[in-house]
């Protein structure tokens, strides 16, 4: 059973501090309102505003321009689709050519600050409403406090000093202290959070004690606080809650959903009248007379080549649908556009439907084990042990003293198509050299951020743009 997040809709750029509400059919029984008024307070529960906050993780900015800041722009991916289907803006970020004016990218920094407000709301409704079980009102703030910090982070790695919302609307804070906001929110949550197996069933899918961990390894991470993001990955480890799935191919289908190697993912549902992760499945799918998609976000033929030179066929196949090819289910991808598809996003029970069953991982064990193999060798401590269990799921054989250029090839073949690895690159400083063997030009001192949105600089001229844009 996975927990049905309520999608409460909420209107905010920046300054805009009022909460709307709507309500999809069959979410969490909160009757559909145009604003959440005063007397609201008495119907609306501080669960149902936590759910709200998860509610933005299925919104369709996940299933187009999320593609194209994290994939498409990299090397392991193309626009794909169509050659006379831009895709918006796909084109031009595959190309590296674009501007503060790519949609995509406004997109998400609108999306995030609305998301942000949302679980400050939700935790100063939480905190406020009056909840006798404080073990329970504890739970909800938790859980917004990881969401607000997980935003919190997409925010930092891809546009570097933002504005705290708390602090000023305007003016952007070093980056320095937005991880401090967000290290401070997660170790909050790691207090106040249960472990994955005390919650109930129904509950399945909540942010978790370990989903904190997890997030804050990877934030010590990327500020290279090595010592502390290999004991936060260390933590997560001790839990007991989480182990590798033995199977690699079988990690994105339903069957494995929330299973042991699931610290966080999104949750959705099978039911084609009810929201599930906004045609994030649709997007990438197939397209042709075969197909059940648009057929964006292709797996780059650079990225199969990463996967041959290791001869890593396992993860290799389990990450892309070749032209072709029969997959697992048995569905035939023959007549069809491109020559490669996105595997992990394939649903084999609704396909191309707009609102699909795929729960997109977030955060998996497997990323914990190499978060820790990195800073072992930064460390240098034992990064073998960590490595070597992720490249052994995959039948590769071990490497017995591994290098950092080992862990952040591991990272790549086994996270493939996962949302990290244009932020890979720029954090590892890897991105120019990487973007030239793909014929695309990387700007150093430029491309490292994103630039802070055209549209946001017209309503706040006093904002600052990043260096280069």
């Amino acid at each position: 059973m996975k927990i049905n997040f309520k999608n409460i809709q909420g209107l905010f750029f920046l300054g805009l501090l009022s909460i709307t509400v709507s309500c999809n059919e069959d979410y969490l029984d909160v009757s559909s309102k145009d604003a959440l008024e005063q007397e609201d307070s008495e119907t609306v529960t501080p669960e149902q505003m936590v759910n709200g906050v998860y509610g933005m993780l299925t919104d369709w900015d996940y299933a187009f321009s999320y593609l194209g800041i994290t994939e498409i722009i990299s090397d392991n991916a193309d626009k794909g689709s169509s050659t006379t289907d831009s895709g918006g803006d796909k084109n031009v970020l595959d190309a590296l050519t674009f501007t503060s004016s790519a949609s995509s990218i406004n997109a998400m920094w609108g999306h995030w600050y609305q998301s942000i407000n949302r679980a400050t709301t939700a935790i100063i409704y939480a905190e406020n409403y009056g909840l006798t079980d404080e073990t329970y009102k504890n739970r909800l703030v938790g859980e917004a406090e990881f969401l607000r910090a997980l935003n919190y982070f997409w925010l930092v790695r891809s546009f570097g000093a933002v504005p705290l919302q708390h602090i000023d609307l305007v003016k952007r804070q070093p980056v320095s202290d937005v991880y401090d906001y967000i290290e401070q929110d997660l170790l909050d949550a790691i207090d106040k959070l249960p472990l994955k197996s005390e919650y109930d069933s129904e509950d399945l899918g909540r942010a978790t004690k370990g989903a904190a961990q997890a997030l804050l390894a990877k934030v010590y991470l990327y500020e290279e606080e090595w010592q502390k993001a290999y004991d936060m990955a260390n933590n997560v480890m001790l839990s007991t809650q989480y182990s590798l799935h033995p199977n690699y191919e079988e990690l994105w289908r339903a069957s494995t959903e929330n299973g042991v190697e699931s610290i966080f993912e999104v949750q959705a549902r099978g039911v084609s009248t009810a929201h599930g992760v906004q045609q994030y499945s649709q997007t990438q799918g197939a397209r042709g007379t075969d197909g059940w998609g648009w057929g964006f976000n292709t797996p780059s033929q650079n990225l199969v080549d990463a996967f041959e030179a290791e001869g890593d066929a396992i993860r290799m196949n389990a990450s892309i649908i070749f032209r072709g090819e029969t997959l697992w289910d048995g569905r035939e991808v023959f007549t069809v556009e491109n020559d490669r598809y996105n595997e992990k996003a394939y649903s084999s029970a609704s396909a191309g439907a707009s609102d699909g069953d795929k729960n997109i991982r977030i955060i998996r064990y497997a990323e914990v084990l190499l978060i820790k193999a990195e800073a072992a060798v930064n460390l240098g401590l034992d990064a073998a042990t960590p490595l070597n269990m992720v490249r052994n799921r995959v039948q590769l054989t071990s490497i017995t003293n591994p290098t950092l250029e080992n862990v952040w090839s591991e990272r790549r073949l086994e996270l493939a198509m996962e949302h990290d690895r244009w932020f890979d690159l720029v954090r590892t400083g890897q991105a120019e050299s990487a973007m030239a063997l793909d014929g695309k030009t990387f700007i150093t001192g430029k491309h490292e951020l994103f630039p802070i949105p055209n549209a946001q600089l017209i309503q706040t001229p006093d904002m600052e743009q990043n260096p280069g844009w």
